[in-house]
């Protein structure tokens, strides 16, 4: 299992568990993973946000991870958030241009 389902894993585990949130689920539309939560009461945005970067955070802890969250929409108890977790870039061979970050250096 790479870091990223590993982090994917533990982010649905630890929303599933949290107390404000009723039911959560991940599903990928085009490519782009969507993450829809349904909350137990009718709490603020900010409140859902903060339970996903918690979460997120939790998830990250340990591994080489970003993460990309952006909302998209919400419907009475249903929020919508696009959520990714981006692994960084590196380069894996030297092109001979002297850069600072080269692989040759590491």
């Amino acid at each position: 299992m790479t870091d990223v389902e590993t982090a994917w894993h533990l982010f649905m585990l630890t929303l599933n568990h949290d107390p404000c949130i009723l039911t959560c689920y991940k599903k990928t539309i085009a490519g782009i993973p969507f993450v829809y939560v349904t909350s137990s009461t009718l709490p603020e945005r900010k409140v859902i946000e903060g339970s996903l970067k918690k979460a997120a955070a939790s998830a990250m802890k340990g591994k080489r991870l970003t993460l990309s969250m952006s909302f998209v929409r919400e419907h009475e108890a249903l929020y919508v958030y696009r959520v990714r977790f981006l692994v960084p870039q590196q380069k894996m061979f030297c092109c001979g241009n002297m850069c600072t970050d080269c692989i040759r250096f590491q």
